[in-house]
């Protein structure tokens, strides 16, 4: 049980990781303008969005660790089906390889978290709610 706590949050973690590298290489390799966000003048309302968006994963590390069973299970998949078809929708929208290579990665990482959860084994006696 506390084994797939920890796995789980630490495939939150690694989709975190893989969002940052992706922002830090568009920074180094020019792919982007400042405040822009897809070739779009960014507002307080996007940025919000876009705030609350990355602040799932961060958030589920947390929670992966805290939250009791069966809630955390279905937090976990809802979070990770949400992520990936975020990520999916848009993929065609970067320009560069490396970004599309760490998008791929990153629904990778959001099928592991679902898969995980899905089939997390459901506690016998006491644990049932751990």
């Amino acid at each position: 049980m506390e084994e797939v706590r920890i796995n789980l949050s630490a495939l939150w973690v690694c989709l975190m990781l893989t969002f940052f590298l992706g922002d830090v290489l568009r920074i180094f390799s020019g792919d982007f303008e400042a405040g822009e966000i897809g070739g779009m003048a960014g507002s307080q309302v996007i940025y919000l969005a876009v705030a609350i968006v990355l602040l799932i994963p961060i958030g589920m590390v947390f929670l992966s660790l805290t939250l009791k069973y069966p809630v955390i299970r279905w937090v976990t998949i809802i979070a990770a089906i949400f992520l990936f078809c975020f990520n999916l929708i848009g993929l065609p929208g970067y320009p560069g390889a490396y970004d599309k290579f760490l998008i791929v990665v990153g629904l990778l990482f959001n099928v592991l978290t679902a898969w995980y959860a899905w089939k997390w084994p459901k506690p016998e006696g006491p644990e049932r709610t751990q």
